[in-house]
């Protein structure tokens, strides 16, 4: 586990080896329990004389989730072609497969068994294969859980498991009612001890960590969230969960007061959708965006802080056909202001794609509105692909591709097809078409010839290749003539393409 004096964003699952609208009035309820005792439990104002009461009717629904996962990694002899290359057993080179776990928490937000958790705790990295869910309930219970729905970009997921008798469940509440001092428990799996419960105060009400995006609002507390808490949930004091345990602040790997839960208000629709199986769809102007601090406004002649200042805007995509530019301050969308709280990512995000919205801009010190018709926002795969070469060096570094997808092994390289994005990204025509080159293996052949990250591949053997399988076709084509090495047609950044010769490497 890695924990930082930043955001430990998205890791506080534990393991070995890797690290809504519900349509439910609010309140809690446990299948066997009487509500009218449950709005007694605590008084409404003031601290309670014991969590006991409230914890004995909530901690059956909260449950432990554990995942097993296939892992491949790469193995290699460091003594190959060396008069020492016998001395470790002739190790050979290639991918080998492992198994790894992860640990984290969730809730059950339904009779039928409906679980809900942080996507993080349940979804493998690239390198891994889910193999196997398994929800364990307070009493020692397990069942097998289906993966029902997720959502990387909010970090929520939803399971489910099944059993003839129905399930104890809580429900969400509303978390836009929470204010700064209220009292909050956490009930979760921190560290695999089991079920174990702590208190505290919400610290902040939709606090922006800084890490961007469109779900950068959190309810903060000091309610001592741990490893293996991700996914479990934050109760106020009428038993209703306000918020999901998502990540920490953290200088040790342990809880030091400064915990985040995504808001209920976030999550309720997300979870609802989920469970419906309907396709979550998120508005998208096309922009890269940053805060308008106290050296933007100075620098810009702005008497306050407001809006959000446009970097960038990107061709193609609905921020650059409505006519926004880069340079641009957007201070209002859809006559919503932009805040710290409020942020232009978070305000499109829940805008309907296809919705045309006013957009108010500060540009040249004067103020305009520009009539915006928002875009769907591509998936979080997507948009990292879109990503994936921005802010490189002209002349960048060799780096070790990963066992996942996009991996050449017999060359020694990882690529990616080339997508108008992409192209964009690296500085050719939209039109372009081949295999853009994300890392190489030092030491391999390819290194040799002077392969980089953002090469492009337009053709092997003189068969254009659009895709990774239509390469590795190319490539065992030419293993099982016998053949050891590959004429590729490439294409160096800012160059013309060439034809280069790269030897095989042996599995």
């Amino acid at each position: 586990m890695r924990y930082s004096y930043g955001i430990t964003a998205a890791l506080l699952t534990g393991g070995a080896a890797i690290s809504l609208i519900t349509g439910y009035p609010a309140g809690a309820q446990v299948a066997q329990n009487d509500r009218g005792q449950m709005d007694n439990v605590v008084p409404r104002a003031g601290a309670p004389a014991s969590f006991a009461d409230l914890t004995e009717q909530l901690q059956p629904a909260v449950v432990n989730i554990s995942t097993r996962q296939r892992i491949t990694v790469e193995t290699s002899n460091p003594f190959a072609g060396t008069p020492f290359g016998e001395l470790f057993g002739n190790r050979q080179q290639g991918p080998t497969t492992r198994e790894a776990q992860s640990l984290g928490s969730g809730f059950i937000v339904s009779a039928d068994g409906f679980v809900v958790t942080n996507n993080h705790v349940i979804s493998p990295d690239q390198r891994a294969e889910l193999e196997e869910v398994t929800v364990t309930l307070p009493d020692g219970t397990e069942y097998p859980a289906e993966v029902v729905g997720t959502d990387p970009a909010s970090d929520l997921a939803v399971l489910k498991i099944n059993r003839s008798e129905p399930f104890p469940f809580v429900r969400f509440g509303d978390s836009a009612q929470a204010r700064v001092g209220d009292w909050v428990i956490a009930i979760g799996n921190p560290f695999g001890l089991g079920g174990t419960v702590t208190s505290g105060i919400v610290s902040s009400v939709l606090r922006n960590t800084g890490q961007g995006g469109a779900f950068d609002r959190f309810i903060q507390t000091d309610a001592s969230i741990n490893r293996g808490n991700s996914g479990g949930p934050l109760f106020d004091m009428q038993g209703n969960v306000i918020g999901i345990n998502n990540a920490i602040f953290s200088p040790s790997g342990g809880s030091v007061g400064i915990g985040f839960a995504i808001p209920a208000e976030i999550a309720s629709p997300i979870v609802q959708q989920l469970i419906s199986g309907e396709e979550i769809l998120r508005g998208y102007l096309g922009v890269q965006i940053v805060p308008v601090n106290a050296d933007f406004a100075e620098a810009l002649g702005l008497e306050e802080r407001r809006g959000e200042f446009i970097q960038s805007v990107q061709p193609g995509e609905p921020a650059e056909r409505a006519g926004l530019q880069a340079g641009d301050v957007v201070v209002q969308v859809n006559n919503e202001n932009v805040t710290p709280d409020q942020t232009l990512s978070y305000l499109v995000a829940n805008i309907a794609p296809g919705t045309t919205v006013p957009v108010r801009i500060l540009r040249d010190g004067a103020e305009r509105t520009i009539n915006v018709t928002v875009g769907r926002r591509p998936s979080e795969a997507e948009l990292s692909q879109q990503q994936l070469f921005e802010g490189d060096d002209e002349t960048p570094q060799e780096q070790a591709p990963q066992a996942g997808e996009g991996l050449v092994q017999s060359l020694g390289i990882q690529a990616v097809p080339i997508t108008p994005q992409i192209a964009r990204q690296l500085g050719v025509a939209d039109t372009t078409t081949g295999l853009a080159i994300t890392a190489v293996a030092p030491g391999s052949d390819a290194a040799t010839k002077g392969l980089q990250r953002r090469f492009i591949i337009h053709s092997a053997n003189g068969v254009d290749v659009t895709t990774v399988a239509a390469l590795e076709e190319v490539l065992r084509e030419v293993q099982s003539s016998g053949r050891t090495a590959v004429l590729l047609r490439v294409r160096a950044p800012g160059g013309q393409p060439v034809s280069i010769a790269v030897r095989l490497q042996t599995q």
